[in-house]
């Protein structure tokens, strides 16, 4: 059991510098109005955007399931410690130095978990699918029947940064909670989850590139944004203040939205 998780393990970490550069993507540290914006941030909208026809620059990354970290079991990740106070220790069991971009990336989402949850925010970092389903049962209900939604690419080309028109009117899915989770850069999947207070719609949206691509995308906008991080990356992309306008956002295919069932 302990050779197989600690190879289980290694080889998920060789993959882990592929998710360096995503992590900065996600970095709400403040910078100069004057600095390029990142091109993966070219994910955030308003929601008047949403209508047929409309053209937006949209990035979405290429990802192979196959080859990313997968979810450990319970079991395996308890053996594991996930702490901050523990970074030391698990970049030794890693085989990382302090100063190399891994370690950045793991100091990174050690950060965004242990950092203090926003004003109406519940969040939790699930290192397991058991985890990750306990919280969102506990947001959601322990006897709800469970859908999840993502981006999925019926046509995808090598370009990740491309122009997108909505071809048919945006679907929205009628639900007043649900469960976000989005994935961090860690030697195994860790996910992000967390529900907030407040008015969020959730969509699934047909996207048609300029290269021929095709995405069924999931997206959705949080309506009321006062209680955000004023240095946000969200509103110096959108160029708006925190609490003037919803914030909408597409999801990478490898994030997941959990809701409860439409069908019972």
């Amino acid at each position: 059991m302990e050779f197989r998780l600690t190879l289980s393990i290694l080889l998920h970490a060789l993959l882990l510098f592929e998710f360096v550069s995503e992590s900065r993507a996600r970095d709400i540290a403040k910078t100069s109005p004057e600095e390029t914006i990142n091109p993966q941030l070219n994910i955030f909208f308003t929601p008047k955007d949403l209508k047929i026809g409309k053209i937006m620059p949209l990035f979405f990354a290429l990802k192979d399931p196959s080859t990313s970290p997968h979810l450990l079991s319970r079991e395996e990740a308890n053996l594991i410690p996930f702490s901050s106070s523990n970074l030391t220790y698990l970049l030794n069991f890693f085989s990382f130095s302090k100063d190399s971009p891994q370690a950045k990336a793991m100091e990174d989402t050690f950060f965004h978990c242990e950092i203090s949850a926003m004003n109406g925010e519940s969040k939790f970092c699930a290192t397991s699918l058991e985890s990750m389903l306990d919280f969102v049962q506990e947001i959601l209900g322990f006897h709800t029947k469970l859908d999840v939604y993502t981006t999925e690419f019926l046509k995808k080309s090598p370009v990740t940064l491309q122009n997108y028109t909505i071809l048919q009117k945006p679907k929205e899915i009628l639900e007043p909670k649900l469960v976000a989770c989005h994935t961090l850069p860690y030697p195994y999947a860790v996910f992000y989850c967390h529900m907030q207070k407040g008015e969020n719609k959730l969509f699934k949206i047909s996207l048609l590139g300029e290269n021929g691509d095709r995405i069924e995308a999931a997206a959705i906008c949080h309506m009321d944004t006062k209680e955000w991080n004023h240095d946000h990356v969200a509103f110096r992309v959108l160029k708006v203040l925190p609490g003037s306008s919803p914030v909408c956002h597409y999801f990478p295919v490898d994030n997941l939205v959990w809701v409860p069932s439409l069908s019972m």
